[in-house]
């Protein structure tokens, strides 16, 4: 009875107002017109404002939190402001959800500035190449959201069909965000799916993140006419996910000789890239800069046992063959069988199929590398070609 007797005084109010208030307005002097047409605006303002309280008493509690967990599903937006959004639509969900979205993307773009050095790789195969793409986020909370890794995951399967067109970068071709912004990218996630832009979907999953979410760097690895490629995801939460991953192909002489045996050292070869770190695939491939650094290095060390100078040349080309063993592929120490390195397993794997098998490249990428260090030698990957 009072909700009714409330919104009839309220009726009665706002047609006074719209019939009264012109005649008043026009029989006043231009001043007092000015005062008495500011004075109505407010008038009218609290009169809006009230009969919008009033309406909102005419949604149940129940069916307000109905409404606030159906918002909440959709989005993934903090509650405070799905209620917000819904108080100020006056319970209307699908006027809310607009709502938020716009203040999400105006959101997203204030933060994009802000660092982002958690995330997720994400991986995509097929026959003839694998494609791998970092995307980040700011916590590692949002890198286990699944809508997050949707995101990632369709971004690997796009990165596969860009067109080789840069050059090689250590045997893979690289797939920066510009390859991949205006791309059509199709979502299937029950809370954000349909047709849209790579560019519009990361900055619409930043919104409803409320972080910022960037693609950082991609890489694409050709299959070698005769070979596998190997894969290796490390801290995997589903498959195609992982924060550190390695890739390695294999060439054999005759390719479909021992296919199953040549797959199965591959994989054993990508997790040791993962967790070796090897930064080159041969000795000869150590750039020059790197093992003059490294020699100065060591040569300093010896100098400082205060050795004669005969003693200290071993000494060093005894280290730098450690050196190599640290850093390059087919010198470390095989991890699965520490008797013996790769070189030798090669080797070994080359008698058993009957044909030579040979490492053509390798890449190694981990999550937030480079970020905090520096980040215009970011996008370069730990990789070599032969």
């Amino acid at each position: 009875m009072a909700f009714s007797a409330a919104a009839k005084r309220l009726s009665t109010s706002t047609k006074h107002l719209a019939t009264v208030a012109p005649r008043r307005y026009h029989s006043l002097s231009p001043f007092k017109s000015s005062s008495f047409a500011q004075s109505q605006r407010s008038e009218s303002n609290s009169l809006l404002s009230h009969f919008t309280f009033l309406r909102g008493f005419s949604v149940s509690a129940s069916d307000q939190m109905n409404l606030i967990r159906q918002l909440r599903e959709r989005t993934s937006a903090p509650i405070k402001d799905v209620k917000a959004a819904l108080v100020d639509s006056d319970w209307n969900i699908e006027e809310a959800q607009k709502e938020l979205r716009k203040k999400g993307k105006v959101l997203a773009s204030k933060k994009s500035s802000r660092t982002a050095a958690e995330g997720l790789l994400a991986l995509a195969q097929n026959d003839a190449k694998a494609a791998l793409i970092e995307l980040n986020c700011e916590t590692d909370f949002v890198a286990r959201n699944d809508i997050f890794q949707h995101l990632a995951l369709s971004l690997a399967k796009k990165a596969l069909l860009v067109e080789n067109t840069s050059p090689l970068v250590s045997g893979a071709f690289q797939v920066g965000p510009e390859s991949l912004e205006e791309m059509t990218l199709n979502l299937e996630h029950p809370k954000i799916n349909g047709e849209t832009t790579v560019h519009n979907a990361i900055t619409e999953v930043a919104a409803m993140m409320g972080e910022n979410i960037k693609l950082r760097r991609g890489y694409v690895m050709p299959a070698p006419s005769q070979g596998v490629i190997s894969t290796y995801l490390h801290t995997s939460p589903q498959p195609g996910l992982g924060r550190i991953a390695g890739i390695l192909s294999l060439e054999a002489d005759e390719g479909k000789t021992q296919v199953d045996a040549i797959q199965r050292v591959g994989s054993e070869l990508a997790m040791h890239v993962v967790a070796a770190k090897p930064l080159f695939l041969t000795k000869e491939l150590v750039s020059s800069d790197a093992l003059e650094n490294e020699r100065e290095v060591l040569r300093s060390q010896a100098e400082a046992s205060g050795k004669p100078q005969m003693a200290i040349e071993k000494m060093v080309e005894g280290r730098l063959r450690k050196y190599f063993e640290e850093v390059v592929l087919m010198e470390q120490k095989f991890i699965v069988n520490d008797t013996m390195n790769v070189k030798t397993l090669l080797d070994n794997l080359s008698k058993e199929v009957g044909s030579p098998v040979r490492v053509v490249n390798f890449l190694r990428m981990e999550v937030g590398e480079g970020i905090a260090r520096q980040e215009t030698d970011a996008s370069e990957p730990v990789a070599q070609a032969a």
